[in-house]
């Protein structure tokens, strides 16, 4: 009876000697805490996610107080003109009805002058930046050619002529837009009375026949200003016209090459500024003090034509402008840099598994589940201090911490503090390397791979002498 107790207990011992030593059960048993590890790594992905989308919230509700993203459009000449047209209403036979309808004429020459002066408003950790500019338009408009359009001269009336401007967000408007024709001064009004009478506020400028009614159809300038010409008779043309305009907007300010060459500067003293849309700046100029820019758009490079009638052409298609932005790339860093997170637990536990293997040493699953979870929090400390102090210094702050953390806890099963240094020594590499792949964008991809080459050399060359099936290395003669 104790003999078989005794052979019993033996088999057990040898199976438990043989799970502690056998080092396919290990690299099986890291292989499962690297799977464990990338749960808590996808909630600290989304976990930046959501913190990029509180900043992107916070700024849009700073900037919205504020005043939109603005985009200018126009100055567009409108002139209202009679028109005849058959209505058949079936049985009761065709009718003539005469109504309303509109032609629009781009100008020219249109040059832009404007300054734009940023200012950062605060909310918690976040910020959000705002402007305030000071345009000068001048626009020249040649004489409209009704003929090119088959309007009769005699349809043509003078009389309701007015012009548009079109302001994407009113509320950025801080001074009463000064308009002026010729040397008259003209008065401006909300574009919301555009297609209504301007004698008669509140009714649609139509003419019926026949009891036939329909009104005039809408512009793509309902959202801006207006003014209305004072003019009775083609002899009352003037084809000058100049804007002067105080407005205040967020994030971006751009122009839609109304004219027929639209020449625009712009100058503001920020530093960092981003040009976007579909033309580039001819000149620009990015000092430490601001910046200087300089478009010219020609009616060829642009989307839509000179002139026309009815509501069958949108001024879109070709904006151009300025994005003044805060550069907040933490977050999109701390994306990048969590990717790395699984390399960085791979080759951590590979390097502890090769002292393990080469040194003699047992590491207990446990404590490779603790340097696992050090690895993983790091993104966290990432995260957060970057929100403060920005990533680069967030990144040394993170880096450091978590390499003496597990650095001082290796120590308390290497053999020796050297093996301990070393240890430290190389997970001071690994994060200088991901490091320098987060900086350098453009030759990522080029770094990556020779690096990952050299270590997956490096591990060749330490593993060169492991006995894997628990046979002696056999030296080369």
């Amino acid at each position: 009876m104790e003999t078989v107790q005794t052979q019993t207990l033996n088999l057990l011992e040898r199976f438990n000697r043989w799970i502690q030593e056998s080092i396919m059960v290990k690299l099986f048993s890291i292989g499962f805490l690297i799977l464990i590890l990338l749960i808590p790594s996808a909630w600290i992905e989304d976990l930046i996610y959501e913190r990029q989308l509180r900043a992107d919230q916070v700024i849009d509700e700073v900037a919205d107080k504020w005043s939109g993203s603005q985009t200018i459009s126009g100055p567009v000449l409108v002139i209202p003109f009679r028109k005849l047209e058959v209505i058949d209403h079936g049985k009761d036979g065709k009718v003539i009805a005469e109504r309303l309808d509109k032609a629009f004429f781009l100008p020219d020459q249109l040059a832009i002058n404007g300054n734009v002066n940023p200012q950062v408003l605060h909310r918690g950790i976040f910020d959000a930046v705002v402007y305030e500019s000071s345009l000068k338009v001048d626009a020249t408009f040649a004489t409209p050619d009704f003929k090119a359009l088959a309007i009769p001269e005699e349809m043509v009336q003078w009389k309701d002529a007015y012009l548009a401007f079109g302001i994407r967000d009113l509320r950025g408007i801080s001074d009463n837009p000064v308009f002026t024709a010729g040397d008259q001064p003209l008065n401006a009004e909300p574009s919301n009375n555009i297609g209504m009478s301007v004698d008669r506020p509140g009714t649609p400028e139509v003419y019926t026949d026949n009891g036939y009614e329909k009104p005039l159809p809408p512009d793509h300038f309902s959202n801006g200003v207006m003014t209305k010409l004072a003019w009775q008779n083609a002899a009352s043309f003037t084809g000058k016209v100049n804007i002067r305009l105080n407005l205040k907007g967020s994030k971006r300010l751009d122009f839609i090459p109304a004219g027929k060459t639209t020449s625009v500067e712009l100058t503001g003293t920020w530093d960092n500024p981003s040009f976007t849309g579909e033309f580039l700046p001819a000149k620009r100029t990015i000092t430490e003090s601001g910046f200087a820019a300089s478009w010219k758009v020609l009616h060829f490079n642009r989307p839509f034509s000179q002139q026309w009638t009815g509501d069958n052409q949108e001024l879109t298609g070709a904006d151009f402008g300025v994005k003044l932005l805060i550069p907040v790339d933490q977050y999109q860093k701390s994306i990048r840099t969590s990717k790395y997170g699984v390399l960085i637990i791979l080759l951590t536990f590979m390097a502890l598994f090769l002292v393990e293997i080469t040194q003699k040493i047992r590491i207990h699953p446990f404590q490779y589940i603790l340097i696992g979870a050090a690895l993983t929090i790091y993104y966290t400390l990432l995260l957060s201090f970057s929100e403060h102090v920005g990533y680069n210094v967030a990144y040394i702050i993170s880096s450091l911490a978590t390499v003496l953390l597990i650095s001082a806890y290796s120590g308390t099963f290497f053999r020796s503090t050297r093996m301990a240094v070393l240890f430290s020594i190389l997970l001071i590499i690994f994060y200088a390397f991901i490091y320098v792949i987060i900086l350098q964008q453009d030759f990522s991809l080029l770094l990556g791979s020779i690096g990952l080459f050299l270590i997956i050399g490096t591990l060749m060359y330490f593993s060169r002498k492991v006995s894997w099936y628990g046979q002696p290395v056999l030296e080369k003669e």
